[in-house]
């Protein structure tokens, strides 16, 4: 089984711990094989689930930054608000959904270059 980087995460946090995936379902009030469809990229993380966890293992600043990135991710579905979109925005939106799965990895960086610029 493949597991995403917050499954890794969690992985790691139950060893560490020595705890199995029963014990984070029973912490989070869901059953195993919900848990195992999050950490293996079936389902997001939901979000109401954090800070359980922050709290349970105690995790320090840069533990919680570990844990956001890796939720982050792999997140396998993203929402946009396009409620003050322009025009514009929302036919870039729409034409990069329907484009997303077709992109190349040389096109997806270069697009990641042009996005880094623009926050620059």
């Amino acid at each position: 089984m493949s597991y995403t980087s917050y499954g890794e995460f969690m992985r790691i946090l139950r060893v560490r711990f020595h705890e199995v995936m029963g014990d984070t379902a029973k912490l989070l009030g869901v059953s195993v094989p919900f848990v195992s469809s999050v950490e293996s990229g079936k389902k997001n993380v939901p979000v109401e689930w954090i800070p359980k966890l922050i709290n349970h293992y105690k995790l320090n600043e840069r533990e919680q930054k570990e844990l956001s990135a890796a939720v982050e991710e792999s997140k396998n579905q993203m929402k946009i608000n396009l409620y003050s979109a322009s025009p514009a925005q929302r036919r870039l939106a729409v034409s990069f959904q329907r484009s997303f799965e077709n992109l190349d990895a040389d096109t997806a960086e270069a697009i990641m270059k042009l996005l880094k610029k623009e926050r620059s």
